[in-house]
């Protein structure tokens, strides 16, 4: 037997001055497809936001009729597939203003990091984004944001002045430390779980150019290379942000020819102060085994994306991460034991360990969710999923990586780049106990019918 799902009635969504899209409509498989091809949205609507009083307007239909949302920028974080409901696409709204005397930018909700960095640097400001700026700002934030700085100047949400949020009722809202606090505790941190944020106040930061790229050495070099690695980042300055990882690179035309193709330990630096003290600092990493390709050199902070040299085109991807308290000699061997030279067939197309601590372990000037300041490292996995069989091996060898480092991790993951959250358990790992009963009882206040139930939800 078929069963039928009634779309509830739309004459209430005509007054909204964006597309109202349904399935088979012209644009709705273009509005639906975010940056992970391999969450395949089928919502039963689309609104396509103009402005945040289109969003006022699809919340309070969605709240008459009990219809569940989602809402989606870029999609770069769309580990989870929307299924019904009403997906609210704010990637419409990029607008991004700067005042350069306050420094600060307000970013509405569609705006990625790039619109941002575009705005800002002219003034001699940058925003703290993560290792891609074609990520959505507010998606990021919400969620903590690891930034390429994470180091040297924390999480994205420390630097969070106010937040513009529709909540689910269809109630536009001003949040900040002192006005309705406990939103805007949740709305840094707690990812999409109680509101629709349709702009953001956010400091930004006096920084024209950094030192910055990656050690690419040959991929048989891997323990060599980490070992040294975990020994150097002992006694770097927090103004020394780096990430260690074992990339196994396809051979597409999006790559550089010199990488392309290859497996490589990669040490991916970023550092804030004189060019030169940097370089110095940079010896024993580059000295650690034979230097393939060095790309590490001064640079405008507006180059920062080829630091990481993260996907620009999308792709069906799976990525995971895991906190960790340390990394010793065995978890350098349990490590590479998954994703070493010695495993030839490993399907991932990067494992990653990024330095942690600095900045990022300090209170926040005001309470957040972020429950990684006790981490020293952040693990991550990455892979494209090209095929069924490709993305059953994917999931094997995502599993048996964190599976052999839990013994050096905190138990604990961050939202933005838990991937595909599974059930409550799963989800839980994102927040300590008590930061989750916090979430919990925020959003019984402000979301109480969990019209905002897709994705990392409590």
């Amino acid at each position: 037997m078929t069963t039928t799902h009634h779309t509830p009635d739309l004459f209430a969504l005509s007054e909204i001055r964006g597309p109202v899209l349904r399935p088979g409509d012209d644009g709705y498989a273009e509005e639906v497809t975010g940056f992970n091809l391999a969450a395949l949205h089928t919502p039963d609507v689309v609104v396509v936001a103009a402005g945040a009083d289109d969003v006022v307007t699809a919340l309070r239909w969605a709240s008459a009729t009990g219809t569940p949302v989602a809402v989606q920028a870029t999609g770069h974080g769309a580990n989870f597939p929307i299924d019904h409901g009403l997906l609210i696409s704010t990637a419409r709204m990029t607008d991004v203003r700067v005042d350069p005397e306050q420094r600060t930018a307000t970013v509405a909700a569609g705006a990625k990091w790039r619109d941002v960095l575009a705005a800002s640097a002219p003034h001699g400001l940058v925003p703290l984004n993560g290792t891609s700026t074609d990520a959505g700002a507010i998606g990021y934030t919400v969620g903590g944001g690891l930034p390429v700085l994470g180091r040297t100047y924390g999480y994205a949400t420390d630097l969070v002045r106010s937040f513009q949020v529709v909540t689910p009722e269809g109630l536009l809202r001003e949040t900040d430390p002192t006005r309705e606090p406990e939103l805007f505790w949740a709305l840094r941190g707690g990812k999409g779980n109680v509101g629709v944020v349709t702009s953001m106040v956010t400091e930004l930061l006096p920084l024209r150019t950094v030192l910055g790229g990656g050690l690419y050495y040959p991929g048989e070099h891997a323990e060599a290379v980490l070992t040294a690695w975990a020994e150097w980042i002992r006694t770097v300055p927090e103004e020394m942000c780096s990430a260690f990882a074992v990339l196994r690179l396809p051979p597409i035309p999006q790559l550089p020819e010199p990488v392309r193709g290859g497996f490589w330990a990669r040490v991916a630096v970023t550092w804030t102060k004189d060019p030169a003290e940097g370089g110095e600092l940079l010896q024993p990493i580059r000295s650690a085994a034979p230097v393939s390709v060095d790309w590490v050199r001064e640079m405008p902070y507006t180059d920062v994306d080829s630091i990481y040299m993260e996907p620009q085109d999308p792709l069906p991807g799976r990525e995971s991460c895991s906190l960790l308290r340390e990394l010793t000699p065995d978890a350098i061997r349990a490590f590479l034991g998954q994703v070493g030279p010695a495993v030839p067939d490993c399907p991932l197309l990067a494992a990653q360990l990024r330095h942690m601590g600095g900045a990022l372990s300090r209170p926040a000037r005001t309470d957040d969710a972020i429950c990684a300041r006790d981490a020293a490292h952040l693990l991550e996995a990455v892979a494209v999923l090209a095929s069924p069989p490709e993305a059953e091996a994917v999931e094997r060898a995502t599993a048996s990586l964190h599976s052999a480092m839990s013994p050096y991790g905190t138990g604990r993951t961050m939202v933005n780049i838990h991937g595909t959250p599974g059930d409550a358990a799963d989800r839980a790992r994102a927040w300590t106990p008590e930061v989750q009963d916090r979430l919990r009882r925020v959003k019984e206040t402000y979301d109480p019918s969990n019209l905002l139930r897709f994705g990392h939800t409590v």
